[in-house]
């Protein structure tokens, strides 16, 4: 694969609404995956789905613990993205709100 061919996948397993809840979840550090459906209000299958896309895209990192999974986040820097990401978002509708107003 190439360089931009991972990004893409990393920017894509980031793209759902759902699984960045995820990744927030995880701002503190490892959590079991059995917390996330009375957190996320989603069936288990759903999360596991997600979760699945998450690991694939080396976002996240899984690790039984009897059968508890656990979960964090691969690298700190996921959230500095993310952080900018949220920025940039902002800096954005800020720019579409002053062309909106008169």
């Amino acid at each position: 694969m190439e360089h931009h061919d991972l990004l893409a996948e990393m920017f894509t397993a980031l793209g759902h609404p759902n699984r960045l809840r995820i990744v927030a979840f995880l701002t503190d550090g490892e959590r079991c995956q059995c917390e996330l459906p009375d957190v996320l209000q989603l069936e288990q299958s759903n999360i596991s789905r997600h979760v699945k896309v998450l690991v694939s895209a080396g976002v996240l990192r899984a690790r039984k613990d009897g059968i508890r999974t656990m979960l964090r986040v691969s690298n700190p820097a996921v959230f500095d993205l993310l952080n900018d990401s949220e920025a940039i978002v902002l800096d954005a509708l800020q720019s579409r709100i002053k062309a909106l107003v008169p």
